[in-house]
């Protein structure tokens, strides 16, 4: 058999190796088969969704405007007709679209796409959890975006200068781990390569509860430090924004589990953490509220249920399962947390940036980073039970940044270089002494 085709101008044309056996509709796209099925199933979720709130709103207004009975057997039967089509289309995608495969999504992701799944976890992760749908996000460690095998002779082979300093970073809401590079500067890299640390990087579906979150990362680390090829001399976290969240609840769930890791733990680093809550989620839970009192608006408050789990606990900053089990998360209850202080013998640091330009701006003091409020990034609160107590030497704000910013600014990554550095030469200090 020849190795190429001629082709008409005399040259040699050879056939492109490995061909795209995928849809047509797929090739050329970020899209994966598996995510089609999962966005149908999603659609056909909330076109259910939005039929109730159809329904409940026909009721409404018939009932409270029209003085007719709210709905009739017709109409009744009519919405049941098109409630039963979205279940005939769960099945039809079933059939029609392959199986979910990991392995291959892990090969074919590209960052465009970890973006947008990242982003619906975070907005309805617990759906997709709750529901099994092949777009929910699973914890793993990861590094460059590949996922990594816990298992010593794995560990190994993807690392085979493996030192004994390890730093995980653990991201934020709607989130990836491969947001962690932003305009080209990656915090975890830079420490990689200026204090010989190994980064890695935590990926997970940040619409589930942080606790739910908190306890997964816990038995995770502890398989880390146990696999590791070589001795484990420190573990240091950076988490930004809900990710200091979940990396303090994973102290909390590690220490009542007895894990060993956090013997190794020596520093903890929150980037615009909200130890306090995020007032965006708090103005949210008001207006879910409010749209509730009405018999005309009551049917929109299902929309403000629709947020994930992991949101709703961003309204105080919930770490613990005892801050949510029992209770209606969309309830305006306030803050009924369980404190839970910094892990004893970590070095704990805060960072939290602000708009202002200087120290004493009022836009800055109003509005933090946009985002998180300065009081809050920095673990201060007016009842002193539920301060975390930075010592001041381990507070910095960042001026003239937004929340994001956090991720790519060169003067918050040379902060905590230094005191990761001055950390390890304390370290190194003790070691030393006899």
């Amino acid at each position: 058999m020849a190795a190429g085709k001629r082709s008409a101008a005399g040259g040699t044309t050879h056939r492109r190796q490995g061909r795209d056996r995928r849809p047509i509709l797929l090739r050329g796209c970020h899209l994966h088969p598996s995510d089609l099925h999962g966005l149908g199933r999603l659609a056909a979720t909330a076109v259910e969704q939005a039929l109730h709130l159809v329904e409940e709103f026909h009721g409404a207004v018939a009932g409270a405007l029209l003085r007719i009975q709210p709905v009739g057997a017709i109409t009744a039967f009519v919405y049941r007709r098109a409630r039963s089509s979205t279940q005939g289309l769960h099945r039809c995608l079933a059939a029609l679209l392959p199986a979910h495969d990991q392995q291959q999504a892990e090969r074919r992701s590209t960052a465009e796409r970890e973006a947008v799944l990242a982003a619906l976890n975070g907005l309805v992760g617990d759906h997709l959890a709750a529901s099994d749908n092949p777009l929910q996000i699973t914890m793993r460690l990861r590094t460059g975006g590949r996922p990594l095998a816990l298992e010593r002779q794995a560990l190994a082979a993807a690392f085979p200068d493996a030192r004994g300093k390890l730093l995980v970073l653990v991201h934020g809401l709607c989130c990836s781990d491969l947001q962690w590079r932003r305009n080209h500067h990656d915090h975890g890299a830079l420490l990689a390569r200026d204090l010989g640390y190994t980064a890695l990087y935590l990926s997970y579906n940040s619409g589930l509860h942080v606790s739910s979150n908190g306890r997964q990362f816990a038995a995770l680390l502890e398989t880390l430090a146990r696999e590791w090829p070589v001795p484990v001399e420190e573990i240091s976290l950076i988490g930004y924004s809900m990710g200091g969240l979940v990396a303090r609840s994973a102290c909390h769930y590690g220490g009542m589990a007895g894990h060993r890791w956090l013997a190794q733990l020596k520093n903890m680093i929150f980037l615009g953490t909200p130890h306090h809550g995020a007032p965006l989620e708090r103005g949210g839970a008001w207006l879910t509220a409010i749209l509730g009192r009405s018999g005309y608006t009551a049917p929109f408050a299902r929309l403000g249920r629709i947020r994930s789990a992991g949101i709703t606990d961003l309204r105080y900053g919930n770490l613990l399962d005892e801050d949510w089990e029992g209770m209606d998360r969309f309830a305006h209850a306030g803050d009924l947390r369980k404190p839970v202080p910094l892990p004893h013998g970590v070095r704990c640091f805060a960072i939290a940036g602000t708009v202002g330009k200087r120290r004493g701006d009022l836009r800055g003091k109003l509005l933090g980073d946009g985002l998180i409020p300065l009081d809050t990034a920095l673990g201060r609160h007016v009842h002193g039970r539920r301060a975390l107590g930075f010592p001041r030497s381990r507070t910095w704000i960042a001026y003239g940044v937004h929340h994001l910013d956090l991720l790519s600014s060169r003067e918050v990554y040379a902060r905590i270089r230094r005191w990761l550095a001055q950390s390890g030469m304390r370290s190194s200090r003790s070691a030393r002494r006899p």
